[in-house]
Protein backbone atom coordinates (compact mmCIF):
# COMPACT_ATOMS: atom_id res chain seq x y z
CA UNK A 1 0.00 0.00 0.00
CA UNK A 2 2.78 2.43 0.93
CA UNK A 3 4.49 2.38 -2.47
CA UNK A 4 1.25 3.35 -4.26
CA UNK A 5 0.22 6.10 -1.82
CA UNK A 6 2.61 8.85 -3.00
CA UNK A 7 1.35 8.49 -6.57
CA UNK A 8 -2.29 8.86 -5.48
CA UNK A 9 -1.47 11.88 -3.36
CA UNK A 10 0.39 13.44 -6.27
CA UNK A 11 -2.40 12.82 -8.79
CA UNK A 12 -5.03 14.18 -6.36
CA UNK A 13 -2.98 17.32 -5.77
CA UNK A 14 -2.39 17.87 -9.49
CA UNK A 15 -6.11 17.50 -10.26
CA UNK A 16 -6.94 19.96 -7.44
CA UNK A 17 -4.48 22.55 -8.76
CA UNK A 18 -5.62 22.25 -12.37
CA UNK A 19 -9.30 22.43 -11.43
CA UNK A 20 -8.72 25.58 -9.39
CA UNK A 21 -9.96 23.97 -6.16
CA UNK A 22 -8.90 26.21 -3.29
CA UNK A 23 -9.19 25.40 0.37
CA UNK A 24 -7.12 26.64 3.27
CA UNK A 25 -5.25 23.33 3.14
CA UNK A 26 -4.30 23.74 -0.53
CA UNK A 27 -3.66 27.44 -0.05
CA UNK A 28 -1.15 26.54 2.65
CA UNK A 29 0.53 24.04 0.32
CA UNK A 30 0.87 26.28 -2.72
CA UNK A 31 0.88 29.82 -1.30
CA UNK A 32 3.37 30.84 1.36
CA UNK A 33 2.06 31.72 4.81
CA UNK A 34 4.02 34.97 4.63
CA UNK A 35 1.97 36.00 1.58
CA UNK A 36 -1.29 35.08 3.30
CA UNK A 37 -0.37 37.27 6.29
CA UNK A 38 0.56 40.43 4.38
CA UNK A 39 -2.96 41.98 4.44
CA UNK A 40 -3.37 40.95 8.09
CA UNK A 41 -0.15 42.66 9.10
CA UNK A 42 -1.04 45.73 7.01
CA UNK A 43 -4.30 46.09 8.97
CA UNK A 44 -2.40 45.52 12.23
CA UNK A 45 0.00 48.37 11.37
CA UNK A 46 -3.02 50.64 10.88
CA UNK A 47 -4.40 49.67 14.29
CA UNK A 48 -7.47 48.06 12.69
CA UNK A 49 -7.36 44.86 14.70
CA UNK A 50 -10.93 43.82 13.93
CA UNK A 51 -10.20 43.96 10.19
CA UNK A 52 -6.99 42.01 10.79
CA UNK A 53 -8.95 39.28 12.61
CA UNK A 54 -11.48 39.06 9.77
CA UNK A 55 -8.66 38.74 7.24
CA UNK A 56 -7.30 35.77 9.16
CA UNK A 57 -10.36 33.76 8.21
CA UNK A 58 -11.45 30.62 10.04
CA UNK A 59 -9.50 27.37 10.10
CA UNK A 60 -10.88 24.02 11.16
CA UNK A 61 -9.24 22.14 14.00
CA UNK A 62 -8.09 19.53 11.46
CA UNK A 63 -6.15 22.19 9.53
CA UNK A 64 -2.37 21.94 9.89
CA UNK A 65 -2.12 25.64 10.74
CA UNK A 66 -4.99 25.69 13.24
CA UNK A 67 -2.87 26.29 16.35
CA UNK A 68 -0.97 29.10 14.61
CA UNK A 69 -4.22 30.78 13.58
CA UNK A 70 -5.25 30.71 17.27
CA UNK A 71 -2.01 32.43 18.27
CA UNK A 72 -2.49 35.13 15.63
CA UNK A 73 -6.12 35.71 16.62
CA UNK A 74 -5.34 35.78 20.34
CA UNK A 75 -2.62 38.37 19.78
CA UNK A 76 -4.91 40.61 17.70
CA UNK A 77 -7.68 40.31 20.31
CA UNK A 78 -5.14 41.32 22.97
CA UNK A 79 -4.14 44.38 20.97
CA UNK A 80 -7.84 45.27 20.65
CA UNK A 81 -8.07 45.11 24.49
CA UNK A 82 -10.60 42.26 24.21
CA UNK A 83 -8.96 40.32 27.03
CA UNK A 84 -11.73 37.76 27.70
CA UNK A 85 -11.77 36.74 24.02
CA UNK A 86 -7.96 36.68 23.87
CA UNK A 87 -7.84 34.59 27.03
CA UNK A 88 -10.25 32.05 25.55
CA UNK A 89 -8.35 31.88 22.26
CA UNK A 90 -4.97 31.43 23.93
CA UNK A 91 -6.46 28.74 26.19
CA UNK A 92 -7.51 26.85 23.04
CA UNK A 93 -4.00 27.28 21.63
CA UNK A 94 -2.49 25.94 24.87
CA UNK A 95 -4.61 22.78 24.57
CA UNK A 96 -3.19 22.24 21.08
CA UNK A 97 0.38 22.80 22.29
CA UNK A 98 -0.14 20.31 25.12
CA UNK A 99 -1.51 17.76 22.66
CA UNK A 100 1.62 18.20 20.55
CA UNK A 101 3.83 17.78 23.61
CA UNK A 102 2.03 14.62 24.73
CA UNK A 103 2.29 13.10 21.26
CA UNK A 104 6.01 13.82 21.24
CA UNK A 105 6.42 12.18 24.66
CA UNK A 106 4.81 8.91 23.57
CA UNK A 107 6.30 9.21 20.06
CA UNK A 108 3.08 8.83 18.12
CA UNK A 109 3.90 8.48 14.43
CA UNK A 110 2.76 11.21 12.06
CA UNK A 111 2.98 8.71 9.22
CA UNK A 112 0.09 9.63 6.95
CA UNK A 113 0.65 13.33 7.61
CA UNK A 114 4.31 12.99 6.69
CA UNK A 115 3.46 10.99 3.58
CA UNK A 116 1.60 14.04 2.34
CA UNK A 117 4.62 16.19 3.15
CA UNK A 118 6.95 13.83 1.25
CA UNK A 119 5.30 14.68 -2.08
CA UNK A 120 4.34 18.30 -1.27
CA UNK A 121 6.17 20.38 1.36
CA UNK A 122 6.43 20.97 5.11
CA UNK A 123 3.19 22.97 5.08
CA UNK A 124 1.42 19.58 4.90
CA UNK A 125 2.52 18.86 8.49
CA UNK A 126 0.94 20.27 11.63
CA UNK A 127 2.56 23.50 12.78
CA UNK A 128 4.69 22.78 15.84
CA UNK A 129 4.86 25.82 18.10
CA UNK A 130 8.53 26.63 18.87
CA UNK A 131 9.62 27.30 22.42
CA UNK A 132 9.93 31.07 22.05
CA UNK A 133 6.35 31.30 20.78
CA UNK A 134 5.12 29.11 23.64
CA UNK A 135 6.78 31.50 26.09
CA UNK A 136 5.07 34.49 24.48
CA UNK A 137 1.73 32.65 24.51
CA UNK A 138 1.89 32.32 28.29
CA UNK A 139 3.26 35.87 28.74
CA UNK A 140 0.30 37.38 26.87
CA UNK A 141 -2.09 35.08 28.68
CA UNK A 142 -0.66 36.34 31.97
CA UNK A 143 -1.34 39.91 30.82
CA UNK A 144 -4.88 38.90 29.85
CA UNK A 145 -5.47 37.75 33.42
CA UNK A 146 -3.85 40.88 34.85
CA UNK A 147 -6.05 43.25 32.89
CA UNK A 148 -9.04 41.34 34.24
CA UNK A 149 -7.69 41.85 37.79
CA UNK A 150 -6.71 38.20 38.32
CA UNK A 151 -3.15 38.18 39.67
CA UNK A 152 -3.30 34.52 40.74
CA UNK A 153 -4.29 33.46 37.21
CA UNK A 154 -1.45 35.57 35.80
CA UNK A 155 1.03 33.86 38.12
CA UNK A 156 -0.09 30.43 36.89
CA UNK A 157 0.61 31.50 33.31
CA UNK A 158 3.97 33.03 34.10
CA UNK A 159 5.06 29.82 35.84
CA UNK A 160 4.11 27.97 32.67
CA UNK A 161 6.19 30.43 30.64
CA UNK A 162 9.21 29.82 32.86
CA UNK A 163 8.68 26.05 32.63
CA UNK A 164 8.78 26.31 28.83
CA UNK A 165 12.25 27.85 29.05
CA UNK A 166 13.44 25.22 31.53
CA UNK A 167 12.20 22.38 29.29
CA UNK A 168 13.74 24.00 26.22
CA UNK A 169 17.12 24.31 27.93
CA UNK A 170 17.06 20.62 28.85
CA UNK A 171 16.07 19.47 25.36
CA UNK A 172 18.12 21.94 23.30
CA UNK A 173 21.45 20.10 22.93
CA UNK A 174 19.87 16.67 22.45
CA UNK A 175 17.49 17.93 19.76
CA UNK A 176 20.26 19.78 17.92
CA UNK A 177 22.58 16.75 17.99
CA UNK A 178 19.85 14.40 16.76
CA UNK A 179 18.94 16.73 13.88
CA UNK A 180 22.57 17.14 12.78
CA UNK A 181 23.15 13.38 12.96
CA UNK A 182 20.06 12.65 10.84
CA UNK A 183 21.19 15.21 8.27
CA UNK A 184 24.63 13.62 8.09
CA UNK A 185 23.06 10.21 7.51
CA UNK A 186 21.09 11.67 4.59
CA UNK A 187 24.33 12.56 2.83
CA UNK A 188 24.30 16.30 3.46
CA UNK A 189 25.44 18.90 5.96
CA UNK A 190 24.63 22.54 6.59
CA UNK A 191 27.96 23.31 4.87
CA UNK A 192 26.04 22.68 1.63
CA UNK A 193 24.20 25.96 2.25
CA UNK A 194 27.30 28.12 2.20
CA UNK A 195 27.30 30.58 -0.67
CA UNK A 196 23.64 30.10 -1.52
CA UNK A 197 21.61 30.41 1.66
CA UNK A 198 21.48 33.99 3.02
CA UNK A 199 23.24 34.51 6.32
CA UNK A 200 21.01 35.24 9.31
CA UNK A 201 23.87 36.49 11.50
CA UNK A 202 22.58 40.07 11.43
CA UNK A 203 19.02 38.98 12.30
CA UNK A 204 20.22 36.72 15.12
CA UNK A 205 22.30 39.39 16.77
CA UNK A 206 23.70 38.49 20.18
CA UNK A 207 21.22 35.82 21.32
CA UNK A 208 22.72 32.46 22.36
CA UNK A 209 19.64 30.37 21.64
CA UNK A 210 16.11 30.73 20.32
CA UNK A 211 14.15 30.40 23.55
CA UNK A 212 15.67 32.25 26.53
CA UNK A 213 13.47 35.31 26.91
CA UNK A 214 14.40 37.98 29.45
CA UNK A 215 11.02 39.68 28.97
CA UNK A 216 9.20 36.64 30.36
CA UNK A 217 11.51 36.49 33.36
CA UNK A 218 11.10 40.22 33.95
CA UNK A 219 7.32 40.02 33.78
CA UNK A 220 7.52 37.12 36.20
CA UNK A 221 9.59 39.22 38.60
CA UNK A 222 7.05 42.06 38.46
CA UNK A 223 4.16 39.71 39.26
CA UNK A 224 6.02 38.07 42.13
CA UNK A 225 6.87 41.49 43.54
CA UNK A 226 3.24 42.56 43.28
CA UNK A 227 2.18 39.45 45.21
CA UNK A 228 4.83 40.02 47.91
CA UNK A 229 7.00 37.02 46.89
CA UNK A 230 10.28 38.92 46.83
CA UNK A 231 12.59 35.89 46.81
CA UNK A 232 10.90 34.51 43.70
CA UNK A 233 10.98 37.96 42.09
CA UNK A 234 14.69 38.24 42.81
CA UNK A 235 15.41 34.83 41.24
CA UNK A 236 13.68 35.79 38.01
CA UNK A 237 15.29 39.23 37.83
CA UNK A 238 18.64 37.45 38.13
CA UNK A 239 17.67 35.09 35.31
CA UNK A 240 16.71 38.07 33.17
CA UNK A 241 19.93 39.97 33.81
CA UNK A 242 22.05 37.00 32.77
CA UNK A 243 20.38 37.32 29.37
CA UNK A 244 20.33 41.16 29.21
CA UNK A 245 23.10 42.41 31.56
CA UNK A 246 23.26 45.79 29.78
CA UNK A 247 19.67 46.73 30.71
CA UNK A 248 20.04 49.46 33.35
CA UNK A 249 16.52 48.96 34.77
CA UNK A 250 17.32 45.29 35.39
CA UNK A 251 20.58 46.31 37.02
CA UNK A 252 18.75 48.52 39.50
CA UNK A 253 16.18 45.80 40.21
CA UNK A 254 18.74 43.16 41.16
CA UNK A 255 20.70 45.69 43.22
CA UNK A 256 17.53 46.86 44.98
CA UNK A 257 16.29 43.37 45.88
CA UNK A 258 19.75 42.04 46.75
CA UNK A 259 19.98 44.92 49.24
CA UNK A 260 16.46 44.42 50.58
CA UNK A 261 16.89 40.64 50.97
CA UNK A 262 20.40 41.01 52.43
CA UNK A 263 22.01 38.86 49.71
CA UNK A 264 25.47 40.10 50.62
CA UNK A 265 27.54 37.90 48.29
CA UNK A 266 25.26 38.64 45.35
CA UNK A 267 25.22 42.33 46.20
CA UNK A 268 29.01 42.54 46.22
CA UNK A 269 29.16 40.79 42.85
CA UNK A 270 26.45 42.93 41.29
CA UNK A 271 27.93 46.19 42.63
CA UNK A 272 31.26 45.21 41.11
CA UNK A 273 29.53 44.75 37.74
CA UNK A 274 26.98 47.57 37.83
CA UNK A 275 28.16 50.06 40.42
CA UNK A 276 26.98 50.80 43.95
CA UNK A 277 23.24 50.79 44.56
CA UNK A 278 21.89 54.23 45.37
CA UNK A 279 18.74 53.78 47.45
CA UNK A 280 16.12 56.49 47.04
CA UNK A 281 13.44 57.67 49.40
CA UNK A 282 10.28 55.92 48.23
CA UNK A 283 7.97 57.30 50.89
CA UNK A 284 4.67 58.37 49.39
CA UNK A 285 5.66 56.99 46.00
CA UNK A 286 4.69 54.10 43.76
CA UNK A 287 6.53 52.24 41.03
CA UNK A 288 5.46 52.52 37.40
CA UNK A 289 6.63 49.80 35.01
CA UNK A 290 6.09 50.21 31.26
CA UNK A 291 6.26 47.27 28.82
CA UNK A 292 6.86 48.76 25.37
CA UNK A 293 5.99 46.65 22.30
CA UNK A 294 7.87 47.82 19.20
CA UNK A 295 6.52 47.28 15.68
CA UNK A 296 5.88 43.76 14.20
CA UNK A 297 8.22 40.83 13.70
CA UNK A 298 9.32 40.12 10.11
CA UNK A 299 7.88 37.11 8.31
CA UNK A 300 10.00 34.27 6.96
CA UNK A 301 10.84 34.44 3.27
CA UNK A 302 11.28 31.66 0.71
CA UNK A 303 14.73 31.13 -0.83
CA UNK A 304 15.43 28.70 -3.68
CA UNK A 305 18.70 26.73 -3.86
CA UNK A 306 20.29 24.05 -6.03
CA UNK A 307 22.09 21.64 -3.72
CA UNK A 308 23.93 18.33 -4.19
CA UNK A 309 22.42 15.22 -2.60
CA UNK A 310 24.36 12.02 -1.94
CA UNK A 311 27.90 11.04 -1.07
CA UNK A 312 30.87 11.59 -3.32
CA UNK A 313 31.72 7.87 -3.66
CA UNK A 314 28.14 7.10 -4.78
CA UNK A 315 27.77 10.13 -7.00
CA UNK A 316 26.15 13.50 -6.40
CA UNK A 317 22.99 14.84 -8.00
CA UNK A 318 21.74 18.41 -7.76
CA UNK A 319 18.15 19.14 -6.73
CA UNK A 320 16.11 22.32 -6.26
CA UNK A 321 15.30 23.17 -2.66
CA UNK A 322 13.12 25.82 -1.05
CA UNK A 323 14.02 26.87 2.48
CA UNK A 324 12.70 29.57 4.82
CA UNK A 325 14.95 32.42 5.90
CA UNK A 326 14.82 35.69 7.84
CA UNK A 327 16.52 38.17 5.54
CA UNK A 328 18.12 41.48 6.33
CA UNK A 329 19.52 43.15 9.40
CA UNK A 330 17.58 43.98 12.53
CA UNK A 331 15.56 47.19 12.43
CA UNK A 332 17.13 49.85 14.63
CA UNK A 333 14.38 51.26 16.84
CA UNK A 334 14.92 54.63 18.47
CA UNK A 335 14.35 54.74 22.20
CA UNK A 336 10.97 55.98 23.43
CA UNK A 337 11.10 58.75 26.02
CA UNK A 338 8.73 58.88 29.03
CA UNK A 339 8.81 62.14 30.95
CA UNK A 340 7.26 62.90 34.32
CA UNK A 341 7.21 66.29 36.00
CA UNK A 342 10.51 65.46 37.67
CA UNK A 343 12.55 63.27 35.33
CA UNK A 344 12.84 61.76 31.85
CA UNK A 345 13.27 58.02 31.23
CA UNK A 346 14.17 56.15 28.05
CA UNK A 347 12.98 52.70 27.07
CA UNK A 348 15.55 49.90 27.21
CA UNK A 349 15.39 46.67 25.20
CA UNK A 350 14.52 43.52 27.16
CA UNK A 351 13.97 41.04 24.30
CA UNK A 352 14.45 41.01 20.53
CA UNK A 353 11.83 38.51 19.42
CA UNK A 354 13.09 38.78 15.83
CA UNK A 355 16.46 37.48 17.02
CA UNK A 356 14.88 34.56 18.89
CA UNK A 357 12.92 33.63 15.77
CA UNK A 358 16.00 33.78 13.52
CA UNK A 359 18.13 31.72 15.94
CA UNK A 360 15.34 29.15 16.28
CA UNK A 361 15.15 28.85 12.49
CA UNK A 362 18.92 28.46 12.20
CA UNK A 363 18.83 25.64 14.76
CA UNK A 364 16.01 23.99 12.77
CA UNK A 365 17.98 23.99 9.50
CA UNK A 366 19.42 20.47 9.92
CA UNK A 367 15.91 19.03 10.38
CA UNK A 368 14.56 21.12 7.49
CA UNK A 369 17.32 19.94 5.18
CA UNK A 370 16.84 16.30 6.16
CA UNK A 371 13.15 16.46 5.27
CA UNK A 372 14.00 18.24 2.02
CA UNK A 373 16.41 15.49 0.99
CA UNK A 374 13.73 12.84 1.54
CA UNK A 375 11.19 14.98 -0.28
CA UNK A 376 13.14 15.83 -3.44
CA UNK A 377 14.31 12.24 -3.87
CA UNK A 378 10.75 10.93 -3.41
CA UNK A 379 9.36 13.48 -5.88
CA UNK A 380 11.98 12.50 -8.43
CA UNK A 381 11.12 8.82 -8.01
CA UNK A 382 7.41 9.55 -8.51
CA UNK A 383 8.20 11.68 -11.58
CA UNK A 384 10.18 8.85 -13.09
CA UNK A 385 7.39 6.37 -12.31
CA UNK A 386 4.75 8.58 -13.92
CA UNK A 387 7.00 9.19 -16.89
CA UNK A 388 7.29 5.44 -17.46
CA UNK A 389 3.56 4.78 -16.96
CA UNK A 390 2.05 7.87 -18.62
CA UNK A 391 4.77 9.00 -20.99
CA UNK A 392 5.41 12.67 -21.68
CA UNK A 393 2.07 13.77 -20.17
CA UNK A 394 2.88 12.10 -16.87
CA UNK A 395 6.39 13.55 -16.91
CA UNK A 396 5.12 17.07 -17.63
CA UNK A 397 2.37 16.95 -15.01
CA UNK A 398 4.75 15.61 -12.38
CA UNK A 399 7.35 18.26 -13.22
CA UNK A 400 4.76 21.06 -13.03
CA UNK A 401 3.52 19.76 -9.71
CA UNK A 402 7.05 19.43 -8.30
CA UNK A 403 7.80 23.04 -9.21
CA UNK A 404 4.45 24.36 -7.92
CA UNK A 405 4.63 22.45 -4.64
CA UNK A 406 8.25 23.29 -3.82
CA UNK A 407 7.38 25.92 -1.24
CA UNK A 408 9.29 26.63 1.95
CA UNK A 409 7.39 26.50 5.22
CA UNK A 410 7.20 30.20 6.11
CA UNK A 411 4.76 29.70 8.98
CA UNK A 412 5.51 31.53 12.23
CA UNK A 413 3.61 33.69 14.73
CA UNK A 414 3.67 36.77 12.51
CA UNK A 415 1.74 39.31 14.63
CA UNK A 416 4.24 39.31 17.51
CA UNK A 417 6.19 42.50 18.23
CA UNK A 418 9.68 42.79 16.81
CA UNK A 419 11.06 43.94 20.15
CA UNK A 420 9.95 44.64 23.73
CA UNK A 421 11.48 47.43 25.85
CA UNK A 422 10.96 48.26 29.51
CA UNK A 423 10.91 51.43 31.60
CA UNK A 424 10.75 51.54 35.41
CA UNK A 425 10.30 54.71 37.44
CA UNK A 426 9.33 55.90 40.92
CA UNK A 427 6.55 58.50 40.87
CA UNK A 428 4.65 60.38 43.58
CA UNK A 429 1.31 58.82 44.52
CA UNK A 430 -1.75 60.30 42.87
CA UNK A 431 -2.81 61.13 39.34
CA UNK A 432 0.12 61.67 37.02
CA UNK A 433 0.50 62.50 33.33
CA UNK A 434 3.46 61.04 31.44
CA UNK A 435 4.63 62.72 28.26
CA UNK A 436 5.69 60.12 25.69
CA UNK A 437 8.00 60.96 22.80
CA UNK A 438 7.66 58.28 20.09
CA UNK A 439 8.56 58.45 16.39
CA UNK A 440 8.81 62.24 16.50
CA UNK A 441 5.34 62.61 18.04
CA UNK A 442 4.27 63.50 21.56
CA UNK A 443 1.62 61.43 23.34
CA UNK A 444 0.26 61.41 26.88
CA UNK A 445 -0.47 58.66 29.40
CA UNK A 446 -2.67 59.23 32.43
CA UNK A 447 -1.93 57.05 35.44
CA UNK A 448 -3.21 56.88 39.01
CA UNK A 449 -0.10 55.92 41.00
CA UNK A 450 -0.76 53.99 44.20
CA UNK A 451 1.72 54.36 47.11
CA UNK A 452 4.03 51.35 47.56
CA UNK A 453 2.37 49.51 44.69
CA UNK A 454 3.30 48.73 41.09
CA UNK A 455 1.38 50.35 38.25
CA UNK A 456 1.85 48.36 35.05
CA UNK A 457 1.48 49.96 31.61
CA UNK A 458 1.46 47.94 28.39
CA UNK A 459 2.39 50.36 25.59
CA UNK A 460 2.17 49.36 21.90
CA UNK A 461 3.96 51.32 19.17
CA UNK A 462 3.25 49.70 15.80
CA UNK A 463 4.21 51.93 12.91
CA UNK A 464 2.45 55.26 13.52
CA UNK A 465 -0.18 53.55 15.72
CA UNK A 466 0.13 53.74 19.51
CA UNK A 467 -2.06 52.59 22.39
CA UNK A 468 -1.71 51.71 26.06
CA UNK A 469 -3.45 49.91 28.91
CA UNK A 470 -2.89 50.56 32.63
CA UNK A 471 -3.46 48.30 35.64
CA UNK A 472 -2.59 48.81 39.33
CA UNK A 473 -1.18 45.59 40.75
Amino acid sequence: MFKYLPKRILVTAIISVLSGCATFQLTDLFQGYNSQMKPVKAAQRQGDFLKAQNLLGEREQSNNTYVLSLLERGRLQFLAANWPASQKTFAQAYVQVENQRNKAKIQISKGFENLGAVVSNDNATSYEVPYYEQGMLHSYQALNYLFQHDLSGALVEIRRANLVQENALKAYKDELYKAQNELHNSGMSTDSLQGGYPSMVSAIGKVKNGFQNAFTFYLSGILYEASGELNDAYIDYKRAIEIYPENNYLQQDVLRLATKLAMQDDLASFQQRFGKYQARDSKGQGQVVVLVERDIINSKQDVGLNLPVGRSNYGLKFFSFSLPVYEGALTQHSKISFKSTEQSYQSNEIVRIQSLAAKDLKDQLPSLLTRQVVRVVAKEQVRQKLSREAGDVGNILASIYNIASEKADTRSWSTLPDQVDIVRMDLPAGKQVLQVQVNGQQKHIEVDVQPNRITLINYSAIGSYTSYQVINL
